[in-house]
């Protein structure tokens, strides 16, 4: 015991601890909150947990519950993650990791409860209403881009959509670079590299079946004249372009083959994938829809509707299919194109393949509007129709043609603009196409006169050719001379007079060769700043844009250029400035009153000078016998001079929405691009054939667009081998037209191409004539 203690408190608690002992030792005290067993409750923090009982949950905090939730009822139990956070009693990382799901899970509860309440937070089970899935045909699109090389940022550009969501997409598929596994001995794509050129050591033989690097599609199918395979696959979304499968056999139209390998030189095909990736899963998918349109322009059926005059089994043998695509079916391929308003891509990217094909004919470029009349009930923009003197609703459309006379892209003008206008956008695309240090002529007429254009053209790095506009100084007759020359194997002779001429105040100095008439009577002057020409190549290059008109007269007879290719309209700018019709009322009432005045006033000056002396010798009695007239007179000019007055105080041009109460609206722009480049691509490979068939025909200038015409629709016999396409064609009406059309087999046979979509050469032969 310690010194100095209480001996009684001693003893007291001596004896007590003898009881103590006797009694045992005392029960441990629980707990203020006990901890219950760890499998019925889901800590979140130090504070807050979550208690588990049967299909029911108890959110506890601080030993106070604050919520319960059914684990069926997802709105309580987003309330819940919600209520904890907002309230600070724990973080979001903490939440979500006791409730089983992800942050940026309750983060979009939280905002979904902060903008509507509970009611926010009942979003109905699975994927949300309107917005559109992923197509399968898309995913199997970027894998395949990804696949050929293509960069996520260039996927999402081909494709419309957002480079962070091509990188979630294909992480969410465990997308991984394939290995490249070394090619097999027998394998024919081993021979090739990636842009369809052969590989080192490869067999040259087999180097000239790959004009098109695209591999064989997939196909079920083994009899070409009944494709249920890939229909089926097309329907479930396996296909996206059915194989072509060619049958030995007489096929009536089979002669339109021939112009398949020059659509596949001009590049289309590939260049059609590279700007519109597909078109779907479909059995007619992107490559048959285009080779579709362009045999079909080239066999003169000019409008899907003309399909119905057609057996489509027939012209789906042309293209290795069992039928063709019908009017339903190619009219919904359009449209499907057109809804990626890609057509422009589409053309200019052909241009440019065009230009590398044919550098030295677009040296000199002709470029002239042609107008389409338009019949509907639409009210449209107005444009003078030279052909019928009058000013009707029509759109307008501006060529580019190359020396030749073929095409080499379009433009439609936005609500009919003028050349003047015009060509700055049209150098714009020139410039684009044929590189920044090529210097180009372009030529074009008495429309884009301006000469503050022409300084512009100068300093774009272009050079001009047109004619002169307006009065102009007759060239005296002792200057002409006359010259003749041979130009592009034709002999020309004009009377032409050069001399430098000065515009703008002696500020533009520009070169005049003026030809004149044989009977001297009329003078055409024409300006260039060409002047290393010679002066009868200046007046040759000049007349030989009549080529561009014979090119709109032969595209809008033989390709339907002026149809339209639907009949939708889109909205139009309102604040498109138009001629004010009161203005022009105005001006037509003053020009009205001005003419009776003046009638009247001749009338008044007639009798002045028949008046017989002898019954009004003075003036004054006449003005009083013709007091009725002298007034007329002057009521009409003060009347003239109101009008004028208010004419003056009326704006001359005004926005389109102040003329009318209809929508502002246009044609649709898109499909009619798309079907003009069409057309403008099998017209280049028409022209092609004739250039390939002018040495073999003596009349190919007069008669050779029709010679390839009809070897084009004439029948053929198909001889189908493991990989080659032997098309023989029927003899020509005569023994020399089939001469010359054997001889441009013979040309074709010299570069061998393949049939887009197989491994099939083509072979073209004609037929011997029966005896």
């Amino acid at each position: 015991m310690p010194r100095g203690a209480d001996p009684k408190l001693s003893a007291f608690l001596a004896r007590d601890g003898q009881t103590i002992a006797r009694m045992g030792p005392p029960p441990a005290q629980g707990e203020l909150f006990p901890s219950p067993p760890s499998s019925d409750v889901i800590p979140i923090n130090e504070r807050c947990l979550v208690r588990k009982s049967g299909r029911h949950r108890v959110v506890v905090v601080c030993g106070f519950p604050i919520a319960q939730f059914a684990l069926d009822d997802r709105v309580a139990q987003a309330y819940a993650m919600t209520h904890l956070v907002d309230q600070g009693w724990a973080d979001q990382n903490d939440v979500a990791r006791a409730f089983g799901c992800s942050t940026r899970t309750l983060r979009r509860h939280q905002e979904r409860f902060a903008e509507g309440g509970l009611v926010a937070l009942g979003r109905p089970r699975g994927y949300p209403e309107g917005r559109s899935r992923l197509p399968r045909w898309r995913k199997r699109q970027i894998l395949r881009l990804k696949e050929q090389g293509h960069s996520n940022r260039g996927i999402a550009d081909q494709l419309g959509l957002d480079e962070k969501s091509v990188r979630k997409l294909l992480k969410r598929w465990g997308w991984k670079p394939a290995v490249i596994a070394t090619p097999g001995l027998f394998d024919p794509a081993a021979a090739l590299t990636g842009d369809g050129s052969p590989r080192a050591g490869a067999d040259p033989k087999l180097s000239a079946f790959s004009s098109d690097p695209e591999p064989p599609p997939l196909t079920l199918d083994r009899d070409p004249l009944h494709r249920f395979g890939d229909r089926l696959l097309a329907r479930l979304g396996l296909l996206e372009d059915a194989a072509p499968l060619f049958c030995s056999g007489h096929v009536p139209h089979a002669g339109v083959l021939l112009a398949v390998p020059s659509l596949v030189r001009s590049g289309i095909f590939q260049i059609a994938r590279e700007t519109y990736g597909h078109i779907g899963p479909a059995f007619y998918g992107l490559r048959t829809s285009i080779i579709a349109m362009l045999l079909l322009a080239l066999l003169r059926i000019k409008r899907p509707e003309t399909l119905k005059e057609h057996p489509p089994g027939e012209l789906g043998r042309v293209i290795g299919l069992d039928r063709a695509p019908e009017v339903k079916t190619l009219r919904r391929k359009l449209a499907r194109l057109a809804a990626s308003r890609r057509a422009v891509d589409f053309g200019r990217a052909l241009a440019k393949r065009r230009v590398q094909a044919r550098g030295a004919a677009v040296g000199v470029l002709y470029t002239d509007g042609h107008v389409r009349v338009y019949h509907g009930r639409r009210r449209l923009p107005k444009a003078h129709v030279a052909q019928m003197r009058l000013s009707l609703p029509a759109t307008t459309d501006y060529w580019v043609n190359d020396r030749s006379g073929d095409p080499l892209f379009v433009i439609t003008a936005e609500a009919n603009a003028g050349l003047v206008r015009m060509l700055p956008e049209i150098l714009r695309e020139v410039r684009a196409a044929v590189g920044q240090r090529r210097r180009v002529t372009i030529v074009f007429d008495r429309g884009g006169w301006s000469p503050k254009l022409f300084r512009t053209i100068l300093e774009g790095g272009f050079d001009l050719l047109t004619y002169r506009k307006g009065r102009f100084p007759r060239v005296p007759r002792r200057r002409f001379r006359r010259h003749q020359a041979r130009i592009d194997g034709r002999r020309v002779e004009y009377v032409l007079a050069d001399q430098e001429v000065r515009l703008l105040k002696g500020n533009l100095r520009l070169r005049q060769v003026t030809r004149r008439s044989e009977d001297g009577s009329h003078q055409t002057p024409i300006l260039t700043s060409r002047r290393d020409w010679r002066a009868i190549e200046v007046a040759y290059r000049m007349f030989e844009r009549w080529r561009q008109e014979n090119f709109f007269k032969y595209l809008s007879e033989e390709y339907a250029l002026d149809t339209l290719a639907d009949y939708g309209v889109e909205p139009d700018d309102p604040q498109r400035d138009v001629p004010n019709p009161a203005w022009a009322k105005l001006d037509a009432k003053g020009r009205r009153l001005i003419a009776e005045a003046a009638d009247l006033a001749a009338a008044y000056g007639l009798d002045a000078m028949l008046n017989p002396e002898t019954s009004r010798p003075t003036m004054r009695g006449f003005k009083i016998a013709h007091s009725a007239a002298g007034r007329k007179i002057q009521e009409r000019l003060r009347a003239y001079a109101k009008v004028r007055a208010r004419r003056n105080a009326t704006p001359r041009r005004v926005a389109v929405s102040k003329t009318t109460d209809e929508p502002i609206v246009k044609l649709t722009v898109e499909r009619k691009h798309l079907t003009n480049v069409l057309k403008m691509v099998a017209y280049q490979a028409e022209s092609d054939l004739v250039k390939l068939v002018r040495s073999h025909y003596r009349r190919a200038d007069q008669e050779g667009r029709t010679l390839i015409q009809s070897a084009l629709a004439s029948a053929a016999t198909l001889d189908v081998t493991k990989d080659t396409l032997h098309v023989r064609l029927d003899p020509m009406s005569s023994a020399h037209r089939t001469r010359a059309i054997a001889k441009l087999c013979a040309e074709l046979n010299g570069a061998p191409v393949t049939f887009p979509g197989t491994k099939l050469r083509l072979i073209f032969t004609v037929a011997d004539p029966p005896d």
